[in-house]
């Protein structure tokens, strides 16, 4: 069993709580814990700077592009019963490789995701089923992408998602969630499964987590006597459905099932082993944790795996101990300093810490569950050591971090043949050193989007007709494969 660190949970937290909460962790503020105090205040002493990575002449090696070693031999460690920790620490290079594959179709989500609410396609995806994975750098990553997903929410919570502000916009419930994509014949082989793999969008706001949450469980068991509880807001947005909207007359969580079931009985009906990979960083983990338990449920056989970064505690202990009677596989991916895998309960982390020997009886905690593969910001010459909440929880941060990662002995050590480019962290932070000469936040459409017209009056461009959202009832035809 491999859950671990307990967190209380309380119903009705109290305000001055949720202020000291964010106190602890906003870059602005005077006060922080041990940890990131001593990262705000000290330049680490490396023999190796950023003016010397800079100046090697090697190739880069891009997202989608890796040559990536044959893991046939890593299937029952990835997708199957093996245990990963010898794995995992030290970090084997065909392992890292994959794990950072499953982060890359992560960040195509947030690359691909249209975040002006100037717009009137917000909170979409700004490019079609069958041009997502060329647009955002990822056409060559052995997958053929078969579905998008739309999540709403009714619920009270922090700001995940995107509204448009234009009057004639697309819609004002759904959000375009994340999609499901199949491995190619040709990756396929080099992985030793076909692989379905759901990416799951998370958030990028680290400090839209402490406003008006809530924190509260809920049963999702199918017998309500089973205390199986997850946090109520996440189980919202993946659960929630209205005959009043377009594009979530299913829920986010009907959507997955119903196209999971077409691909692993079709699969299957051609003699095939189907293995499922769910991912996410931050808001889209817990989504990916949710989405792991319903394939659980719905597929006794099915391998599946879970792959996160910086991702909260979702539900109790009773839903740990479900995805490990269903050897539901987990690899937590967790930047030390970052305060969102404490999340929900971090107010009540130490107090709780104490008790840990009486804690698993009490079924209304919080608990993590999986194998963590822990990464250190120190150990990079790239990057500032400035306290930077944001910066912390960033994906592309936690993917340069994993590149450059040795083993649990060596957390402040980064390898010297990583090749991942460093610019790519700053896509939407201000984590690197100036000396990089990378600005902040670089990622971002010219002229932020807007064109000149035929009048000369600049302005945003309608989307081209093959763009438009599709409706989740889109799907790609099983003939590509």
């Amino acid at each position: 069993m491999f859950h671990h660190n307990h967190h209380h949970h309380h119903k009705n937290p109290m305000d001055h709580l949720f202020k000291k909460a964010s106190g602890l962790f906003h870059h602005d503020d005077d006060k922080g814990d041990t940890n990131t105090q001593q990262i705000a205040n000290t330049d680490i002493e490396t023999s190796h700077t950023a003016k010397y990575y800079l100046a090697r002449n090697d190739e880069i090696e891009e997202p989608g592009h890796v040559p990536r070693g044959d893991c046939a031999s890593l299937k029952d460690v990835i997708h199957g019963p093996e245990d990963p920790t010898p794995y995992l620490d030290p970090l084997d290079d065909n392992f890292r490789h994959e794990i950072i594959k499953y982060g890359e179709f992560i960040q195509g989500t947030y690359d691909a995701f249209d975040f002006n609410t100037f717009s009137d396609y917000c909170g979409s995806c700004l490019y079609s089923i069958d041009r997502m994975f060329e647009k955002v750098g990822l056409a060559r990553n052995g997958y053929i992408m078969t579905k998008y997903l739309y999540a709403m929410s009714r619920a009270r919570l922090p700001r995940w998602l995107e509204k448009s502000w234009h009057p004639n916009a697309w819609n004002y419930d759904s959000n375009w969630i994340g999609y499901m994509a199949v491995s190619n014949d040709e990756e396929t082989a080099r992985i030793g499964i076909r692989d379905i793999v759901v990416p799951w969008r998370g958030t990028m706001a680290a400090g839209e987590w402490l406003k008006d949450f809530e924190f509260l469980l809920q049963h999702i068991g199918p017998d309500k006597d089973d205390d199986i509880k997850v946090e109520r807001g996440f189980y919202s947005l993946y659960s929630s459905k209205s005959d009043d909207t377009r594009y979530n007359q299913t829920s986010a969580q009907d959507q997955f099932l119903t196209e999971l079931r077409r691909l692993v009985n079709f699969f299957r009906a051609r003699g095939e082993q189907v293995s499922l990979t769910t991912t996410g960083h931050s808001l889209g983990a817990a989504l990916a944790y949710l989405a792991a338990y319903d394939a659980a449920q719905e597929f006794q056989d099915l391998p599946v795996t879970i792959i996160t970064f910086g991702g909260p505690r979702v539900g109790n202990n009773k839903f740990c101990d479900f995805l490990e009677q269903r050897k539901v596989k987990a690899i937590r991916v967790v930047v030390k300093h970052d305060f969102i895998p404490r999340m929900p309960g971090i107010v009540f982390n130490k107090e709780l810490e104490k008790i840990e020997e009486v804690a698993d009886s009490w079924h209304w905690l919080y608990t993590h569950y999986g194998h963590v593969l822990e990464i250190d910001v120190e150990s990079s010459p790239y990057l500032n050591h400035k306290r930077d909440s944001s910066g912390y929880h960033n994906l592309e941060l936690h993917l340069h971090l994993i590149d450059g990662h040795i083993s649990s002995s060596e957390m402040t050590k980064f390898r010297e043949n990583a090749k991942r480019d460093a610019a790519l962290v700053n896509k939407s932070c201000g984590m690197l050193r100036e000396e990089t000469l990378v600005p902040s936040c670089w990622y971002q459409p010219a002229f932020k989007g807007l064109v000149r017209n035929q009048l000369g009056r600049w302005i945003i461009p309608p989307r081209e007709p093959e763009d438009i959202p599709p409706p989740p009832d889109t799907v790609t035809p099983l003939s590509v494969f």
